[in-house]
Formats: structure tokens, C-alpha cells, sequence
């Protein structure tokens, strides 16, 4: 199915309520988005300040009460899982091995964590969602995580909690049902994401601000490279190897006197290189991940500068370093990822380019300027697949727009 608008994925939507006898009488659409990080991916569970915008690759549920205590959910993006029916508190325990390979661990997970957080859910509901989100790099598993949650707090008559209390349901859904071991980046880029701005989070005060992009700026494109590859989901993967590194060596420079309590806590050039003159010699893997983190705080102001200024050129080109670092430094890219970076920084015109998400596989993504930005699909379409033959009918290339991250959508059904 090819599905680019809302008023598609609403044909899309009925079409699969009326094949799997789910009445959608009187059901509302609600539509979360993607999100594009610009700085600093991997940032979030380091505790440093982030910086992203929603964009226009989304998922779109339509949902309504079923007077019954049965949530009732079918996926057109995995129908192989057919019908998932589950009573209200009755779900799988956290992590188990039946749940792993099904997306069912989804809404089992928001039913588990909503109960365990107090919240009484009693009406059931019956969805139907669709997704034109790559599976990996622009954060599917958030986008549906909260849409999840906000729409059956909405079918329960439960007043929305904090935004930031929604982010924390969220992430806990993949941390502690899930086993997945993400931070908060791609929850909060969804849930605060605002058409034609940025938004900018510091965690110091768990405070949102929304930064415009200068009027200067020239017209320029986001550029989502999907590789056709499959991720195993951020519990796999070498996201989990790089997070518990991190985390190893904040404990280590602790044990050795150290007034720290996470990588983005090391931001003086005196503090780093002690640091990195402690451990360089017997832990340089370690070392070198700081060493990306430290980098790229530093350049995230001079990138949201640029920003506010217009200079996208500026912005590009410190996405291209941050690229560099999590490929050499953080390790955590991948051999597609890299062929597609390869491949856009050949083509006039791409002002930055790096893989996205949490690594291995999924997506790299790229700023170009407009007018350019046929010319890199072009280049994408050409090389990519005489690169990597066995991905070359499953890749793909997304233009995409900044977009609210979250919107619900009467009267389209």
C-alpha cells in the first residue's frame, strides 16, 4: 500500500476495520509523526540537550470505544499477527519470550504500564493503524507507543497528565514491558514536534522551548534514506553495547574521583582531557565514546545558532561531524547506513548527511538544499543498489516536511 496523505490512510484504515469485522462507526483518526534529530543523537540517555523536529512520515489509528473490557487492534503494517484481542490488565508479564517478535508487546505494554501507574481502565477499544514510518532511524516504536497511550487514555475518560508524564509512560513501555533500553529523545521529538520549528529540550529542568528557523535560511529538504535493512529492535542491537559503555565509564571516572554523573556532565576541555588521560591507555573504547558526546555538545550550540540565524548550510555541515563521530567514534553506524552517507556526499548540493536513530541498521538521513533534492534520489536510486544487491528492491527514499507530531483527525471516516 502506498500512503502518503491522510485522506489515503483513511481508505486504508476502512478497508482493514471492514476486512477484519472492526466497526469504525463514529471512530476518530489520530495521526503521530516521525521525528528528525539534529543534535545529539544518542544525547538523551548521556544527559545533554537535544535538539529535532517532527517530520511527515507517520502512523495513523483509528480507534473507538467497544462498551467491552476487550482491547481488540489490527495492524495493516503486520498482518501475519492478525487480530490482537486481549482483556484490560490481563497481558503477558514484562519481557516475555512470546511477545518478543509480535508488535502486540506494544499495546500489552501501554495496558501494563497505565495499570501499574495507577491509571483505571475499564472501556476497551477497537483500532486499526497503519504506518507509512521506515522501520528503523525515525522512531516507529515511539510514534506508536504514543499513540497507543493517548488514545486509550482518551476512550477511558482519563484527562491527559503532564506532556512530560505521557513521555515517561511512553518510554517506560519500551524500557520496562519491552526491554528496550532507550532515553527520552524520540518520545519527546514526537509528542512537542510543531510545524516549522524546532523544538529544544534540556534536561536540567525537563523544559521545552520551540526554536524558529531563521528567515534567512534557503529552502532546503530532509532526506530519509531507508536501507531496506531490518533492525532487531534497540534490545539487539549494539544501541544496548553503546548505552552500558557510557555508563560503564561515568562509573569508573566516579571510582576515580570524578564529580560526575553522566557523559554530558564533561564539558570543560581541563575535565575531558583528565578523563581521557586516565583510561586512554587501558579503555580506549571508552574513552572514545566520550569523546563523540564531548564533541558533539560542543557543537550544539554553534548548530542551534546557525538555526536561529538561517544558516542551514552551518547546520548541515555540523551534521555531517556528528555523522563522522558516530561512525568512528560512537561506532554505532553500519555498513548500509554508510553506503547511503557515501552516496549523498557525492551529490552537489547535500549540505550534511549521517545515519539516524539507534544504529546497525534502518535509516540515514541528509539536509539538501531544494533544489537539489531530486538529484540525491536520483543518486540513491542508481548507486545503492549496486552497492548492496541484496536490499535493492527494498530500500527507499523519503523528502520529508517538519509537522506537527501529534494530531487527531475528525470526519475522514
Amino acid at each position: 500500500m502506498h500512503v502518503t496523505n491522510d485522506q489515503q490512510a483513511a481508505t486504508v484504515l476502512r478497508k482493514l476495520a471492514s476486512e477484519n469485522r472492526l466497526s469504525m462507526a463514529g471512530a476518530r483518526i489520530r495521526r503521530s509523526s516521525s521525528r528528525f534529530c539534529l543534535g545529539v543523537e544518542h544525547g538523551d540517555y548521556n544527559g545533554t540537550e537535544l535538539f529535532g523536529v517532527g517530520t511527515d512520515r507517520f502512523i495513523w489509528m483509528a480507534y473507538r470505544p467497544n462498551g467491552t473490557s476487550k482491547m481488540r487492534l489490527f495492524s495493516g503494517n503486520f498482518p501475519e499477527d492478525g487480530l490482537v484481542e486481549f482483556t484490560i490488565g490481563s497481558v503477558p508479564a514484562p519481557k516475555s519470550a512470546q511477545t518478543a517478535e509480535t508488535w502486540a508487546r506494544f499495546p500489552y505494554g501501554i495496558d501494563y504500564i497505565l495499570h501499574r501507574e495507577g491509571y483505571n481502565l475499564t472501556q476497551g477499544m477497537d483500532a486499526v493503524l497503519y504506518g507509512n514510518i521506515p522501520g528503523g532511524g525515525m522512531s516507529r516504536s515511539a510514534s506508536l507507543s504514543l499513540n497507543l497511550i493517548l488514545s486509550v487514555l482518551e476512550v477511558n475518560g482519563i484527562q491527559q497528565p503532564d506532556p512530560m508524564k505521557i513521555v515517561d509512560l511512553a518510554q517506560a513501555v519500551e524500557n520496562d514491558y519491552i526491554g528496550s533500553p532507550c532515553g527520552k529523545l524520540d518520545q519527546i521529538m514526537i509528542l512537542f514536534a510543531r510545524e516549522g520549528t524546532g523544538t529544544h529540550y534540556k534536561p536540567a529542568d525537563r523544559s521545552i522551548a520551540y526554536v524558529p528557523l531563521g528567515t534567512k535560511a534557503s529552502d532546503f529538504r530532509i532526506v530519509v534514506m531507508d536501507t531496506g535493512t531490518v533492525r532487531p529492535g534497540l534490545e539487539k542491537s549494539t544501541y544496548k553495547i553503546r548505552r552500558s559503555e557510557c555508563e560503564e565509564l561515568v562509573k569508573k571516572a566516579q571510582a576515580a574521583g570524578f564529580k560526575i554523573h553522566c557523559l554530558a556532565d564533561i564539558r570543560e576541555e581541563k575535565l575531558y582531557q583528565k578523563i581521557r588521560s586516565e583510561f586512554e591507555k587501558d579503555q580506549p573504547h571508552l574513552v572514545n565514546r566520550m569523546t563523540y558526546i564531548y564533541k558533539a555538545q560542543n557543537r550544539f550550540y554553534q548548530m542551534m545558532d546557525a538555526w536561529k540565524q538561517g544558516d542551514i548550510e552551518t547546520v548541515g555541515s555540523i551534521f555531517r561531524q556528528d555523522g563522522i563521530g558516530l561512525r568512528d567514534e560512537y561506532v554505532i553506524s553500519g555498513p548500509e547506513l554508510e553506503t547511503m552517507c557515501d552516496i549523498a556526499r557525492s551529490v552537489p548540493g547535500v549540505l550534511g548527511e549521517r545515519m539516524l536513530g539507534g544504529g546497525d541498521k534502518g535509516a540515514a538521513g541528509a539536509l539538501v538544499l531544494a533544489a537539489d533534492a531530486e538529484r540525491l534520489k536520483t543518486a540513491v536510486q542508481t548507486a545503492y543498489p549496486r552497492s548492496r544487491p541484496d536490499f535493492a528492491d527494498r530500500f527507499a527514499v523519503h523528502t520529508c516536511k517538519v509537522v506537527d507530531g501529534i494530531a487527531v483527525l475528525d470526519g475522514l471516516l
